[in-house]
């Protein structure tokens, strides 16, 4: 069970009712004004997660952000491909790669450990020193000693190796599950000076008001709208018919006003190493990346996208609207 604290601040799993949002952005000046972009423009990162997790998504994710088909890409320190990731990084040191802090490893045949040295005690492994698979767990058990060891230790490895990052984000929302989580999320973005991923929709919709202007208090820390540069973030789930998987993506985005989005995908290649390490959850699994795979590569998404005005722009272009205060 999560603790009473926790279930109060689940303030970021609305994420996923992004579409269902009826506000738009209502900062004093939106993070397209402030980079001179014009009024009524629509601006779209597109950002593949996980990379670091599988060959095979290390192969998908990597291949979209060369061919231009993503804008970003998340990755997972601790995952097992991550020395992959950064020998390909050496060779494209201008790559959009943000750092995907981790505190739970969720699949039951491919497992990863922390980065830092964590006792059970510190409820962040389990019994065979694994990270726990339940984000849901670590929201319930860890300690907040261990969770800033181990996010820290995540963000050390990343910058020792060369990663060229970008921005701060967390696999399966896990630093938005407790007040303790968030802050941890948001000292990292003060101590390493880069962005994190926390749209205003989420931020309205949990947070509260301020005297200040565009000042919310969310976990005990006073946060700036204007630190934050994205209005929503999007993402198509499981439960769809493969050949219905475009349409999603076009109804999605279609209808959304001006503004700056993130859209979340999962590319992957439904091969034997990922149908292998993803077969107790078929319906996050090796067919879901392809169909995100198939969407992102497709003459037909990258046309709709055309047609209907969107900026493609990643998280380096973004970060410098950040302090640009009115």
């Amino acid at each position: 069970m999560i603790s009473s604290l926790a279930t109060i601040f689940l303030f970021l799993f609305g994420v996923y009712a992004a579409a269902q949002a009826n506000a738009g952005p209502n900062a004093s000046r939106s993070a397209a004004d402030r980079l001179g972009y014009p009024k009524g423009a629509r601006l779209l990162v597109i950002q593949g997660e996980d990379v670091g997790m599988a060959h095979s998504v290390d192969r998908a994710t990597l291949q979209a952000l060369e061919k231009g088909w993503i804008t970003t890409a998340n990755v997972l320190v601790p995952g097992p491909w991550f020395p992959e990731v950064i020998r390909w990084s050496r060779s494209h040191p201008n790559a959009d790669l943000g750092v995907q802090l981790d505190l739970n490893s969720d699949w039951n045949s491919m497992c990863w450990r922390p980065i830092s040295n964590q006792s059970p005690e510190g409820g962040l492994v389990d019994q065979f020193g694994w990270f726990p698979a339940s984000d849901k767990y670590v929201a319930a058990h860890a300690k907040a000693d261990a969770v800033l060891t181990e996010v820290r230790a995540q963000m050390e490895m990343a910058r020792r190796a060369g990663l060229p990052i970008s921005h701060i984000d967390h696999h399966m929302h896990v630093m938005l599950w407790s007040p303790m989580l968030f802050r941890a999320y948001w000292q990292m973005g003060r101590d390493y000076n880069l962005p994190i991923m926390l749209p205003h929709e989420q931020v309205r919709m949990r947070g509260t008001p301020t005297a200040k202007q565009d000042i919310y208090s969310l976990g005990g820390v006073d946060v700036d709208m204007h630190d934050f540069p994205l209005d929503r973030f999007l993402e198509v789930r499981p439960g769809l018919a493969q050949k219905d998987w475009l349409n999603a993506y076009e109804k999605t985005l279609e209808s959304l006003p001006p503004g700056v989005y993130l859209l979340s995908v999962h590319l992957g290649l439904n091969d034997e190493e990922l149908k292998a390490m993803t077969w107790d959850h078929p319906e996050w699994g090796a067919q879901w990346r392809q169909n995100d795979y198939d969407v992102v590569s497709s003459p037909e998404f990258h046309q709709f996208l055309k047609d209907k005005g969107f900026i493609l722009i990643g998280w380096k272009e973004l970060k410098k609207a950040i302090g640009e205060h009115p």
